[in-house]
Formats: structure tokens, C-alpha cells, sequence
């Protein structure tokens, strides 16, 4: 290194000894020192000389372009390592089948959405793909068609998913949290969902907690009942939210909870029509005889359009429980 230095002139020895050896004097090796300085930000070697020979080579803009360039190669390196973990992760047998997990790689990044949906569902002709392979491209996927696909993808590998999609649900990109539930949604029963789902009950975005609400109330927890009835409210998912509340109703326990929940929302004065006839049609949903009471009374209501859909799906209802009625007995 030293001979290349002396061949560059970057640093030349003061003189040499009788034997023909390079001797440097202690501003030679001071000189030494800053070149070795100086290669360790990642200069190159002319880029050196000019720094230590050229006053007019200020370090401001040279510095910037060093830290973009290291930002570029420090990406290059962290989108390698991803590529590798994956694959290391779909512990292939062979190099044939890194090979099939590279290409899959290939196509789950590729522009056209069509060609990212059928990526997603290469388990099914053989290609095994990681856990952690399906969940980064869920978690960076906006076409919903190829969402879907990779969801449907993801919830075949199980607990795996659920932890390979945890940090996205943690994510501060409320996107990729957006996502991340959805996913884990769809796959509530896997280990671990019910702790990520239950958690992101709490989150600050509105369709983060909607995401989880449906899963969770699905699975009986109650403490998604506030969530639901806002979502019937709000006209968002509505009448899954209803589906939702008919089966927490189901429970005895909570069944006049739910009812007083709407009813209190029936009388709310900034619910409108269209409001409270989502809200009527969610009580239709409930179990016991308090929502049926609700219908009833809902009927003679001073806005003629609720007192119209009241009255019809009160009836509908008493036909429903006549006719239930009637098979007992027979």
C-alpha cells in the first residue's frame, strides 16, 4: 500500500536507507495517517489528493454526495439481507429451488399487478415462500386485488404470519398498520392474532380499530361493542358490524348492552334518518325480546321513514318467531 501511495504521490517517503528502504519522517507518517483518515469516510484515492493538496477542495459538498452514496449502498445491502432471509427462511433443498424462490421474489416486486397476484398464489403450484417473504409484500401491496391474494397466501402459513406481520402492525406508517390487522384479521384464530388484534383495538387510526373490532366481535370478545355500533353509525361496514353485534347479542349478558347502546344512539340529536335506519336494521341482528320492544315503539316514530322500516321489519320478525313457534309444536 505503501509502494502504491509513493507511486500516486500521495505520500513519499523523505529518503531512503542505504539498503534502498523507504524512510519516513514524522510529517510523512502525520501525512499517512490522514490518508487512511480519509479512506475510512470513503474517499477515493484522488478524491484524497485533492483534499490534501487543493485549498479549493472545500469537504461541504463532497461530504453530502459520501453520505448519499452510503445511504444508496447501505439500501442495496438491507434490500440483499431481506432477499437472503427469505429464502433462508423457506429452507430450500437445493439450488433449484433457490432459484424458484428468487424468481418468486422477482414477480411478488414486479410493476404489473397481474403478475403479483400470481406470485401470491405460487404456493399452490409448489413454490414454497416464507412466512416473511408474503408478509413484507402484503405489507408494501396498495393493488387490493393482489392484497387479497397475499392475504389468502398468508393465512395458510398460520402462527408464522401472524409473527412475521407483528412489526408492521406496530409500524408508524398507519398504512402498513392498516395492512398488518387486516391480514392478522383474516386469520384471527392463528397463535398469537388475538394478542396483535386486541392491541390494535387501542390504535389511533379509526380503520386500524375498525379492522380488529370485526375480527375480535366475531370471536365473542365484547369489548368491541363500541367500535361496532360507531361503524353503524358512521355507515362503514355497517351491516357487517350489525352481523357482528347479532352475534355478541348471543350472550345474554350482553344482548341489553348492545340494544341500550343503539337506542342511545337512536336518540342522539345529530343521528339523521339514514343514521337511525342503519340502526334500526342492526337491532333487527339482536337476540332477546328488548330489541323486538325498541322496533315496536319505533314504529309510531315522528319521522315517517323510520317509522316505515320499523314497522315492516318488526313485522318480519313477529312472522319469523310465529313460524318458530309453530315447528316446535309440531
Amino acid at each position: 500500500m505503501l509502494r502504491h501511495y509513493d507511486a500516486l504521490g500521495l505520500v513519499r517517503p523523505t529518503g531512503r536507507t542505504v539498503g534502498g528502504y523507504r524512510e519516513y519522517s514524522t510529517e510523512d507518517l502525520r501525512r499517512i495517517f490522514h490518508v487512511e483518515s480519509l479512506r475510512s469516510l470513503g474517499l477515493s484515492l484522488k478524491q484524497i489528493g485533492r483534499a490534501l493538496e487543493d485549498p479549493a477542495f472545500t469537504p461541504s459538498a463532497l461530504v453530502s454526495d459520501l453520505i448519499r452514496w452510503t445511504e444508496d449502498r447501505l439500501a442495496r445491502e438491507q434490500e440483499l439481507l431481506g432477499r437472503l432471509r427469505a429464502i433462508d427462511a423457506s429452507a430450500p433443498t437445493g439450488w433449484q429451488d433457490v432459484l424458484r424462490i428468487v424468481e418468486l421474489m422477482r414477480d411478488l416486486n414486479s410493476t404489473n399487478a397481474a403478475r403479483r397476484q400470481q406470485a401470491a398464489l405460487a404456493r399452490s403450484e409448489g413454490v414454497s415462500a416464507s412466512a416473511e417473504l408474503l408478509a413484507g409484500a402484503v405489507l408494501a401491496e396498495s393493488d387490493p386485488h393482489v392484497a387479497g391474494a397475499l392475504r389468502w397466501a398468508l393465512a395458510r402459513t398460520g402462527g408464522e404470519g401472524v409473527a412475521a406481520l407483528h412489526a408492521g402492525a406496530h409500524s408508524e406508517d398507519v398504512d402498513i398498520r392498516r395492512r398488518a390487522v387486516l391480514t392478522i384479521a383474516e386469520m384471527p384464530e392463528a397463535p398469537g392474532a388475538s394478542a396483535v388484534l386486541a392491541d390494535a383495538l387501542g390504535d389511533q387510526d379509526t380503520t386500524v380499530r375498525r379492522h380488529a373490532a370485526l375480527a375480535l366481535g366475531r370471536h365473542g370478545v365484547a369489548a368491541t361493542v363500541p367500535i361496532l355500533v360507531d361503524m353503524v353509525v358512521e355507515g362503514c361496514n355497517d351491516l357487517e358490524a350489525a352481523e357482528v353485534l347479532g352475534t355478541l347479542s348471543q350472550d345474554p349478558g350482553w344482548a341489553d348492552r348492545i340494544t341500550t347502546a343503539l337506542v342511545h344512539e337512536l336518540a342522539a340529536p345529530t343521528a339523521d334518518s339514514a343514521t337511525r335506519i342503519r340502526l334500526i336494521q342492526a337491532l333487527v341482528e339482536l337476540a332477546g325480546t328488548a330489541a323486538r320492544e325498541v322496533l315496536r315503539q319505533l314504529a309510531h316514530d315522528d319521522d315517517r321513514a323510520v317509522a316505515l322500516v320499523a314497522s315492516a321489519l318488526a313485522g318480519v320478525l313477529q312472522e319469523h318467531s310465529l313460524e318458530d313457534r309453530t315447528d316446535e309444536g309440531s
